[in-house]
């Protein structure tokens, strides 16, 4: 080999060396490896719940899986804002194999000022937190946004401003690293004052999952009538996997059938799984008694449709 040759690849290596050095001193300064655990989107295959009392103990969600026959794979919480993620009780639903969904509530903040970076430093906090977790974790921001009822949707805050609030909100927990985030769009299901879905579309790269919320109130409500073209229009926007991320079957409705209705419709809009609010509140029409466990008929029910809807098999890569 001539001497000009060697001397050159001496360099070559003597320079990938320095490059492999600075790389590895950046990566130490800039922090952890980033966390990349993400869920399966396949169909009919999950079944989550949300519980009073679920955090901080898990209780309440291992009687909801005694009362249905199955083992729920996720399990939902509501985090106000400022409220910081909640590691303990993710680390527990994780040991359960069941993956937190969080919503995340910013009723006590402005939505421009989030567009705008006003609140970052909260919002890494999180990111790392979610981060350092390092499993998979369901996050939305702001539910139900086509709705008049809370403070950031319809009719309180223009409909370009969650948007913007949205994308920065996804943008701030990637650049932090917290890739292991399954992010949830979640609206609720079209009806009487409900804005038009497409103006909070914040794109598809912002968006890994659209969650929809939508309960079965009386005798008349079927699938169709309360999902069915909220998910039309939802297809119409993009092509990402659909969760039922809030739903139940009031007593009004008629559990036994209803609760069929739900899980065959499930089946046949071909979404991912649904979300079971189990709460009693007892409060009228919009508001039941929610629960499974306190309805025998209503757990015979559920039984059926848990069996004959939901796929078999684990969702967790990671």
């Amino acid at each position: 080999m001539r001497p000009r040759l060697i001397v050159l690849m001496t360099l070559v290596v003597a320079v990938v060396s320095v490059i492999l050095a600075v790389q590895r001193i950046t990566f130490s300064i800039g922090g952890p490896q980033p966390a990349h655990a993400s869920l399966r989107p396949r169909l009919a295959s999950y079944l989550g719940v949300y519980e009073k009392g679920s955090p901080p103990s898990l209780l309440p969600v291992q009687n909801f899986a005694t009362a249905v026959g199955r083992e729920p794979n996720l399990v939902e919480t509501f985090s106000g804002w400022a409220q910081a993620f909640d590691s303990a009780f993710a680390s527990s639903a994780h040991d359960k194999a069941i993956t937190p969904l969080v919503q995340i509530d910013p009723t006590d903040a402005s939505v421009g000022g989030i567009a705008a970076g006003d609140y970052d430093g909260y919002l890494r906090a999180y990111a790392d937190s979610v981060r350092a977790f390092g499993h998979a974790v369901v996050i939305g921001f702001g539910q139900e946004m086509n709705a008049r009822w809370y403070t950031w949707g319809y009719g309180h805050v223009p409909a370009a401003t969650f948007v913007a609030a949205w994308r920065h909100v996804v943008s701030v927990f990637r650049q932090q690293g917290a890739g292991n985030v399954t992010w949830l769009w979640t609206i609720q299901a079209d009806g009487p004052g409900t804005g038009p879905i497409a103006s909070w579309w914040p794109g598809s790269q912002y968006v890994t999952w659209v969650g929809i919320d939508g309960f079965y109130y009386r005798p008349s409500d079927t699938f169709a009538s309360i999902f069915g073209s909220t998910i039309n229009r939802v297809r119409a926007l993009t092509t990402k996997p659909v969760l039922l991320a809030e739903t139940a079957v009031g007593p009004a409705a008629g559990q036994f059938a209803k609760v069929q209705d739900l899980f065959r419709g499930m089946t046949k809009y071909r979404t991912v799984g649904l979300v079971w609010f189990d709460v009693d509140q007892d409060q009228g029409t919009y508001h039941q008694d929610w629960r499974i466990e306190d309805n025998q008929a209503a757990e015979y029910s559920f039984r059926l449709g848990v069996r004959e809807a939901l796929a078999s098999g684990g969702q967790h890569s990671g």
